[in-house]
């Protein structure tokens, strides 16, 4: 059976290497229910025991070279050619780059973008070995452009599965943070968003020990950590970052809430929530096409800076899709940990979180986060914004 959309995706690459000027994607991989290229499942669907060379041709053309025993368990059309072998892999790659003779071949190495970076050392040593004495050898180049396009412009069908996700894990969020009340434990209230998953038939969108974050009160710092025994107490806030896979899909939020009547709200975490709340805002009117990552992220950073509030420490927005974080353009400043994905340009079709978060003195960090597609003309947002605090009340 036919999966059509990653077969769409298929051809998609072939259509971006014609526009980047490359001639061959190659993917150059084994036992990939051990180690899976990060790339492997945008395109292709299945799984390999021995190495195989799955490239991708310029203007069309898809050819499997795989170990004979794989070659039956390769997905219906996703393949023009399957070439079987049996003792090794490299005369028949030989043969068929020789049939190709392309002047650029593209494999999965990046020092920027990890969702680019699959290729292992010891299979490019293998590569490097298989094209040794051949002009193919010195005409490998990285594929980080074409990855951060291919993963990066979504196609309707991807962009509703993620609509779908981000539908999905508002309605429990909605569902569980109403229905939490003073004396809770994060504990207790991490196990009720499982609960929720599982009823909505979902999976979590990153590893679920900490899925979702949950932070109670002052005493919790925001990261990417676990729920603790941690209570809920009146007059304290809660803060959630929760996300969900649907159809393969992710979605990436956080909302927060306040335990006690609206009137009771100290103006500090008022104000705090505010600034959050306007920057992500003023961020998604800059979201659009032909702008730097860096400079989206500038336009919120000055915003809180001005504020008074200290700089945030992470990146405003990553893109996802078929990851959490899905690679690609990075909406973050020019640090050296980001390398020159924040360079990068933003292209309609691209989902972005925008994500940002300030401290309180004595009540928790306010932290928010939402779903964002770029457009021809700008941005939409995937999820309802957080505009309010949520005011609970009630003891557990």
């Amino acid at each position: 059976m036919k999966d059509e959309l990653t077969l769409a995706k298929a051809e998609q690459a072939c259509r971006i290497l014609e526009e980047l000027g490359l001639d061959v994607w190659l993917m150059f991989v084994r036992e990939t229910d051990e180690i899976a290229d990060p790339a492997l499942r945008i395109v292709f669907r299945g799984s390999v025991v021995w190495p195989a060379a799955l490239l991708y041709v310029r203007g069309g053309g898809r050819t499997a070279i795989v170990g004979r025993f794989d070659a039956d368990g390769l997905p219906d059309g996703l393949f023009d050619r399957v070439v079987p072998y049996d003792r090794g892999i490299r005369a028949p790659l030989l043969e068929e780059l020789r049939r190709l003779d392309p002047r650029t071949i593209a494999i999965n190495v990046s020092k920027s973008d990890v969702a680019a970076d699959g290729l292992t050392a010891g299979m490019r040593e293998v590569l490097e070995e298989a094209l040794a004495g051949t002009p193919y050898c010195n005409r490998l180049v990285s594929s980080e452009d074409l990855l951060a396009r291919l993963r990066g412009r979504k196609l309707p069908e991807e962009v509703r599965r993620i609509r779908r996700a981000v539908e999905v894990t508002e309605s429990i969020l909605s569902h569980v943070l109403e229905r939490t009340a003073v004396g809770e434990t994060e504990l207790s209230i991490y196990r009720r968003f499982h609960e929720q998953m599982g009823a909505h038939g979902v999976t979590s969108a990153w590893v679920a020990a900490h899925n979702p974050a949950v932070d109670a009160g002052p005493e919790k710092r925001l990261g990417h950590s676990g729920p603790t025994e941690n209570r809920v107490r009146e007059g304290h806030l809660l803060h959630v970052d929760f996300g969900v896979r649907a159809e393969g899909y992710c979605s990436d939020l956080q909302r927060m809430a306040f335990f006690g009547a609206r009137h009771r709200v100290p103006d500090e975490v008022a104000r705090a929530f505010e600034v959050v709340a306007g920057a992500i805002e003023l961020a998604s009117r800059a979201l659009r096409p032909g702008v730097k990552g860096c400079d989206v992220d500038a336009v919120a950073r000055g915003f809180v800076i001005e504020r008074g509030y200290p700089e945030f420490l992470h990146a405003l927005g990553h893109q996802i899709g078929q990851s959490a974080h899905d690679g690609g353009t990075l909406l973050g400043p020019a640090w050296e940990r980001y390398g020159h994905a924040v360079e990068r340009i933003v292209e309609a079709g691209n989902v972005f979180t925008l994500e940002l978060h300030v401290p309180t003195d004595g009540f928790g960090g306010v932290s928010l986060e939402e779903d964002v597609l770029v457009t021809e003309t700008g941005s939409v947002f995937l999820s309802k914004p957080q505009r309010e605090l949520l005011c609970v009340s009630g003891a557990a």
